[in-house]
């Protein structure tokens, strides 16, 4: 941001201002790349690895950073990783390439990935990531200096991403028809763009030895903490993807007769059908949240920080996204986005499983307080946010309060809440419970019993010695050197 910028965000948000001025002092990179002690891990010593982090830069503004800041080698890793698939992305997105010509380097694409030199120039030339692959030898050239069993990952998931890719292309181009007919066709067609991206991901973890190895077989999981992301960018980029001919959003969520009907995706932005485009929005919404749990519960199995900081940013930030988006009619007329300080705010926070559930919850509350009981998806998303609220009161209850101290955290307990007084019970039941044993077992009991009065005083009358000894040796001293 420009000091101008800066000083107008000071004038009309200041609380926004001081939220991005704590970011700036007081998150710190975890890693600089490009220093010489991380260049082993990093690669910045090559020029072609150089190039991959430029072309990182590039391609990516939301992950770029939080790819960076991966422990070791995964960083590298996990940078080649999303430049392959953005390569095999910019070449399905490219209408401009006819169909016979398309389809071959679609289905191959995972055996070019690792072909020595091979680069593509036949994008359009408006499509803005062409140049990664005119330049690309320079991916395949470091994808290859990776660990094999790591390389292995990649290349199955950008097979397996680009027969998705090559059939629902070839589809569009063979029948004439650019929409995706049910919510089945619209969850398969994430799971290929973006559910294989999480498996991928899991894989590359478990590899690395970063993180469990079981978990690259959390399938499930995995697929929907991809589709989440995958989900709120489609449903924000609404605007910008009709304009140019791409139709996500599935028929049997926007045609619904109880929306009135639509025919076409574009009659959603004109303004007298603003009331049901925003009917046919929640039940896009609805279907995103369906994944909130699912990605809740993979990020509780996730133990290193950065990898956990890796996963956990975007998801809360698709949260903010969902929750900007609701209800809000701009979004069928432009792209819009988190502010600046919202962002970074929810950087700072995403750095433990507790805090993104309640940011979860948080965004799922206030999603619920925007919708219309007029909205024919009124009750199912109440009950999609109701179910986030109960995952949150499940695995982190709301009366439990965690107090760092020393090294050490303590559960604190809200005496205010009905549920501390069962706890209550039940931990003095379970002290009963245990001592009856020892007494079974003939073992002493240890009795918890307050300090006595006595006890305390001499504790207090002794402290009080040592320091009144302790000033008036300071005061002989004084004494005895200035006479």
């Amino acid at each position: 941001m420009t000091a101008m910028s800066m000083l107008a965000l000071l004038l009309t948000h200041p609380l926004e201002f001081r939220t991005l001025a704590q970011f700036w002092l007081y998150h710190d990179k975890n890693r600089d790349i490009t220093s010489p002690s991380e260049h082993a891990t990093s690669g910045w010593n090559r020029q072609s690895m150089r190039r991959c982090w430029e072309f990182l830069d590039l391609t990516s503004r939301s992950f770029s950073a939080v790819i960076k800041e991966l422990d070791g080698d995964l960083a590298r890793t996990i940078c080649l990783f999303y430049l392959v698939l953005r390569g095999l992305d910019t070449i399905e997105d490219d209408m401009t390439i006819p169909d016979d010509v398309k389809q071959p380097i679609l289905r191959s694409f995972h055996e070019k990935t690792v072909t020595p030199g091979w680069t593509f120039k036949e994008n359009g030339p408006d499509e803005k990531d062409r140049q990664l692959l005119v330049e690309y030898d320079v991916v395949v050239e470091e994808l290859n200096r990776v660990a094999p069993d790591c390389r292995d990952v990649i290349v199955d998931i950008c097979h397996k991403m680009e027969v998705g890719m090559a059939d629902y292309a070839h589809k569009a181009a063979s029948t004439g028809s650019l929409y995706l007919a049910t919510v089945a066709e619209y969850d398969l067609y994430c799971h290929y763009v973006a559910g294989l991206v999480g498996e991928g991901l899991s894989r590359l973890f478990s590899a690395s030895g970063k993180e469990a190895d079981w978990l690259q077989y959390q399938l499930e999981l995995s697929n929907s903490m991809g589709t989440l992301l995958q989900k709120t960018n489609i449903i924000r980029d609404y605007r910008e993807d009709v304009e140019e001919g791409r139709f996500f959003w599935p028929r049997e969520i926007w045609g619904r007769e109880e929306y009135g009907g639509f025919k076409e995706m574009a009659e959603m932005y004109l303004p007298a059908n603003q009331e049901r485009a925003l009917w046919v929005q929640t039940g896009m919404v609805v279907d995103a949240l369906r994944h909130a749990e699912d990605s809740l519960d993979y990020l509780r199995l996730l133990k290193n920080q950065t990898v956990f900081n890796f996963c956990a940013i975007p998801a809360t930030m698709a949260m903010a996204t969902l929750e900007l988006c609701f209800m809000n009619p701009d979004m069928f007329q432009r792209n819009i986005k988190i502010r600046k300080a919202e962002a970074a705010r929810l950087i700072m926070r995403s750095t433990n499983p507790r805090e993104c559930a309640y940011m979860f919850r948080d965004y799922a509350r206030k999603i619920h307080a925007k919708a219309s009981p007029s909205d024919p998806n009124f009750l199912r998303l109440s009950v999609a946010c109701g179910k986030i609220e109960q995952w949150c009161e499940r695995h982190y209850p709301s009366f439990v309060n965690v107090a760092q101290g020393q090294g050490n955290a303590s559960q604190l307990f809200d005496p205010l809440d009905a549920r501390t007084r069962i706890v209550q019970v039940e931990q003095k039941q379970d002290k009963e419970l245990v001592n009856e044993k020892r007494r079974v077992d003939g073992k002493p009991v240890a009795l918890e019993t307050p300090a006595a009065t006595w006890e305390v005083a001499s504790f207090v009358a002794a402290a009080f010695l040592v320091v009144l000894m302790f000033s008036l040796g300071i005061v002989w001293i004084v004494m005895r050197f200035t006479a």
